[in-house]
């Protein structure tokens, strides 16, 4: 995958839980599971923007490309 979701990197950074994020971002444990282990297809913006408010970061530090090369 040349997508990259870094949120289990930002949330050990905050010290935030799955469940106390999903809480707070308003998405079920489940979806949040889903991004957090890199298997989501798709991410709304309204999802992305809420996940950067909570967790006081930029979308680049959640997202990331990474050259599909040695990968």
């Amino acid at each position: 995958m040349a997508i990259r979701i870094n949120l289990d990197v930002m949330m050990a950074k905050r010290k935030i839980s799955l469940n106390e994020l999903a809480g707070k971002v308003g998405i079920t444990q489940a979806n949040l599971s889903i991004l957090k282990n890199e298997r989501a297809k798709a991410i709304r913006l309204s999802t992305l923007n809420k996940l950067c408010e909570v967790l006081q970061c930029q979308p680049g530090e959640l997202i990331e490309y990474v050259n599909g090369k040695g990968d």
